[in-house]
C-alpha cells in the first residue's frame, strides 16, 4: 500500500484523470488525514471514477455500494446465513459479510453512491462507524476498522426525486468537496479519450451542445459529458448508415436527440418537448460557426 500523501499518488492520478487537480489534492489530503469525505455534485462528473483511481494509485481496496431505498442495514453490514444458522447456530463463520463489514475488515475505501437515497436507519449505521471507528452487531460482536478504512459518500444535489435531506450529523462527521462540471477543454479531452473516432468539428459541436443543456432556460437538469461521448459515437454510426459525413446537419441533430433528450429534465409546466429543446440547442450551436466559404462566394448574407 502506498501512502496517500506520497507524490507518486497524485502523479498517477494526473495521468489517469482529466483535470481535477485541485479537487484531487483536497480529496487525497482529506483521506491522508484519515477523514471521511462527502463528494457533492451532479451525475456524470466522475465521482466514482476518481475514487477508483485514488484506490488503485494508493494500492488500497475499493468497495462500491449503490445507494437506494432498498439498502437496509442488513444488506450494508451483512447477516447470518439462515440455512446455516439452523445447523451451526450463530457462529462467526456463518455470518456473510456485507460491503461495510468487508471494508472494515480489509481496510478498504468504502464508496457509498447517492447517500441521500439511503434510508435513515442505514445512514445511522454509517454515522456510528464514522464516530467510533468500529461496528457492533448482535450475536457477532465488535468489528474494528482496519488501518486504511475510510468512508467516501457521494450525492447529487440537483435531483430531489426519491431523495431525503442528509442530516447535520452526517455533515459534521465528513469533509465536503464540491465536484462541478469541468471546463470545455477538459470535457473535449474526455470525449477524445472515450470515443473510438475523433472528428474535431463533430467533437466541438457535441461538447458545446451538451454544455448548453446545463444553462438552457427550459432545462432543470442538464446532461453530463457522457451525452457528448454518446453523440460522437452515434453520429459516426448514423453517417455510415446514411452515406453522409458525421458533420451533416441532420446526422448531428439526430445523434444529439438520441444522446441528450433522455439525459435532460425540463422544468414542470412547460409546453416544450425534450426533442424540441435539443433542436433549439443544435441550431444555436451551428449558428456560432463561421459562414461556409460557398456562402461568401455567392454574395448572399449569412442566415441569422
Amino acid at each position: 500500500m502506498t501512502a496517500l500523501a506520497d507524490p507518486a499518488v497524485l502523479a498517477a492520478l494526473d495521468a489517469s484523470i482529466v483535470g481535477r487537480r485541485r479537487e484531487l489534492e483536497m480529496l487525497v489530503a482529506a483521506l491522508a488525514a484519515k477523514r471521511h469525505v462527502l463528494l457533492e455534485g451532479p451525475p456524470g462528473t466522475g465521482k466514482s471514477t476518481i475514487l477508483r483511481e485514488v484506490s488503485e494509485a494508493a494500492g488500497t481496496g475499493f468497495v462500491f455500494v449503490e445507494g437506494n431505498a432498498e439498502l437496509t442495514p442488513g444488506r450494508l453490514a451483512g447477516q447470518f446465513d439462515p440455512s446455516r444458522v439452523l445447523e451451526d447456530g450463530y457462529t462467526p463463520d456463518v455470518f456473510v459479510d456485507g460491503p461495510l463489514v468487508e471494508a472494515l475488515r480489509n481496510g478498504s475505501l468504502l464508496y457509498v453512491e447517492e447517500l441521500n437515497r439511503v434510508p435513515e436507519e442505514t445512514v445511522n449505521l454509517l454515522i456510528t462507524v464514522m464516530s467510533e471507528g468500529e461496528l457492533t452487531l448482535p450475536r457477532l460482536g465488535k468489528i474494528e476498522a482496519a488501518d486504511g478504512f475510510m468512508l467516501v459518500a457521494a450525492m447529487n444535489p440537483f435531483d430531489n426525486v426519491g431523495t431525503a435531506r442528509v442530516s447535520g450529523a452526517v455533515y459534521d462527521r465528513m469533509c465536503r468537496i464540491a465536484i462541478a462540471y469541468q471546463t470545455m477543454d477538459d470535457e473535449s479531452d474526455i470525449v477524445v479519450r472515450r470515443t473510438t473516432m475523433d472528428d474535431r468539428v463533430l467533437r466541438r459541436r457535441a461538447v458545446m451542445s451538451t454544455r448548453a443543456t446545463r444553462t438552457h432556460s427550459d432545462i432543470r437538469v442538464g446532461s453530463s459529458v457522457r451525452g457528448a461521448i454518446d453523440m460522437v459515437e452515434v453520429a459516426h454510426r448514423l453517417a455510415e448508415m446514411r452515406g453522409f459525413e458525421p458533420t451533416d446537419f441532420d446526422v448531428g441533430l439526430d445523434a444529439a436527440i438520441v444522446s441528450l433528450s433522455g439525459r435532460i429534465r425540463l422544468h414542470e409546466g412547460g409546453d416544450k418537448t425534450p426533442e424540441s429543446v435539443i433542436r433549439e440547442i443544435w441550431d444555436a450551436v451551428l449558428a456560432t460557426e463561421q459562414p461556409r466559404e460557398s456562402d461568401g462566394d455567392s454574395g448572399k448574407a449569412p442566415a441569422p
